[in-house]
């Protein structure tokens, strides 16, 4: 692998390689930083962490220091978590999944936003977040004319690097020189009232140019680094989430049987997790050939599904990898360069295009309710667990909207249908499909009432469906509109009896 420097081609940029600690010196406290990385994968890993000591140094001085963070997703323990723990971070956006990150949320000492992924680029756009000082990113290479060549994830690097006073670029020798080629980077997009249509009409179709454009002028500093992404590895499936995936590929297969999906069905979203590469994993080994993937997020099982050739082309803002499926990829790069295309999340989460290729979207939530109100971002709530990120860009937009989950959690002391959901992130509007490993409920079609019987009968675990079917009953019976009837007075009572007792299970029929 060469050496970072060799990856610098242009010669301006070059005479502006620092250390990490002096690029990390010229961002200043109250500054908006964005930085790159989505999911783990494309984050800036020196910067961060040099940028978190001086934090810490400059707090033990007795002086303030934060930042606010904006970022694509999530990113990792070096980033979101090294400057969490030094309280660096005043206000972060528009997603996160670091457990210091959480507890500060939840504790109140950081404010966070979370937002739609789509709308992430245009609100910087407008001026609704606020000014961008500074970003920073993770390339993969520069080329001799300033252009950058993207590492593994794009997410809003165009954004940050077009919207920043100025630009710190990470420069990763570890990151594959075989990347370059493989993403799409689209320069069409305008403010209204000049936008015009996203020409893309399947989802391997390239629609931009292959780098990121940076005036080197804005360059302030170039760090030299040699380090991998955040891989994790996933769980092997369990009976549960095998079981929803099973329940899954018989409706994809009634639903062509049926003639409203083609035989290779639509393009595949796929949110992030155990359950997510469960029922890829399935779909690997499905009825299905020929797919493809419109989605934020390539992992492990749609990186099989491409291997198998189950999979044609897959459209994605980021690789999300073990250790052993990065390390198959990096050495067969080459092979997936054609079939692989990674974009700017404004457009790998546009509405416009979801909408246009029918995407079946698939993500996970926290609970739904006997209606099919998701929430998909709050514990028991009021504490943020991770953030919407983009389910709400595909739910609302796509041909099938699929939520699953385990029909309990926590061994059976919490019900994941509930009467009314503790905070909604997709109302039963966007809501079509709900999975458990019970059985999968098909919402399209039906009024409230009819909703919450086929929930309950089909979705809810058995040591709660009848708690469900008396509380639908008697909220028939005394509940003043009988359109979406509620007993309001013991709507919630499910969540505050687990805070109260660990348990939702002590609920009784006359609670």
């Amino acid at each position: 692998m060469a050496a970072a420097a060799d990856r610098i081609a242009h010669p301006g940029l070059r005479q502006k390689i620092v250390s990490a600690e002096a690029a990390a010196a010229m961002v200043q406290p109250g500054w908006n930083v964005g930085m790159s990385g989505f999911t783990g994968a494309g984050y800036p890993k020196a910067v961060p962490l040099a940028l978190a000591r001086r934090i810490e140094a400059t707090h033990a001085s007795g002086q303030d220091f934060r930042i606010g963070l904006w970022t694509g997703a999530s990113t990792a323990p070096e980033l979101d978590g090294a400057l969490a723990k030094v309280d660096g971070i005043d206000l972060r956006l528009p997603y996160q999944s670091d457990p210091t990150v959480r507890a500060k949320i939840n504790t109140g000492h950081m404010q966070y936003v979370d937002i739609h992924l789509s709308h992430v680029a245009q609100f910087v756009w407008f001026g609704f977040l606020g000014h961008l000082n500074v970003a920073v990113i993770e390339v993969a290479g520069v080329l001799p004319d300033g252009r950058l060549v993207c590492s593994t994830s794009v997410g809003n690097n165009k954004t940050w690097i077009d919207q920043a006073d100025h630009v710190i670029l990470e420069v990763n020798s570890w990151q594959n020189a075989g990347l370059e080629g493989m993403h799409d980077i689209y320069y069409g997009t305008a403010l209204p009232p000049h936008r015009k249509p996203i020409l893309m009409t399947e989802p391997g179709q390239r629609i931009g140019e292959p780098y990121l454009h940076c005036n080197p002028d804005k360059v302030i500093a170039v760090v030299e680094t040699h380090a991998p992404d955040r891989n994790s590895k996933f769980a092997e499936p369990d009976a549960n989430s095998s079981a929803i995936a099973a329940h899954l590929i018989d409706f994809l297969q009634h639903e062509v049987k049926l003639g409203r999906l083609p035989k290779d069905l639509l393009p595949l979203q796929s949110g992030v997790g155990n359950i997510a590469n469960a029922v890829l994993a399935g779909l690997n080994t499905g009825p299905f050939d020929n797919l493809t993937a419109y989605t934020e997020v390539l992992q492990d099982g749609m990186l099989e599904m491409l291997k198998s050739g189950k999979m044609r082309h897959a459209s994605a803002t980021a690789l999300s990898l073990s250790p052993e499926a990065a390390a198959y990829f990096n050495e067969h790069i080459a092979e997936f360069k054609e079939r692989i295309v990674l974009r700017p999340q404004e457009i790998s989460n546009h509405p416009e295009i979801i909408r246009r290729l029918g995407v079946i979207a698939m993500n996970a939530m926290i609970e739904a309710d006997i209606y099919g109100n998701v929430n998909s971002t709050h514990l028991m709530g009021s504490a943020i667990m991770n953030g919407i990120g983009g389910s709400g860009d595909f739910a609302r937009n796509a041909y099938l909207s699929i939520f699953m989950t385990p029909s309990v959690a926590r061994n059976g002391a919490i019900s994941c249908i509930v009467p009314m959901a503790s905070h909604v992130d997709h109302t039963e509007h966007d809501v079509e499909v709900i999975v458990t490993e019970q059985g999968l409920a098909d919402l399209r079609g039906l009024a409230p009432q009819q909703r919450a019987r086929r929930i309950i009968d089909r979705c809810a675990h058995p040591d709660y469906r009848p708690l469900l079917s008396d509380y639908l009953d008697r909220a028939r019976a005394g509940a003043g509109g009988q359109h979406t009837p509620h007993l309001l007075g013991e709507a919630l009572s499910w969540h505050q009896r687990f805070l109260e007792t660990g348990s939702m299970q002590r609920i009784t029929a006359s609670a």
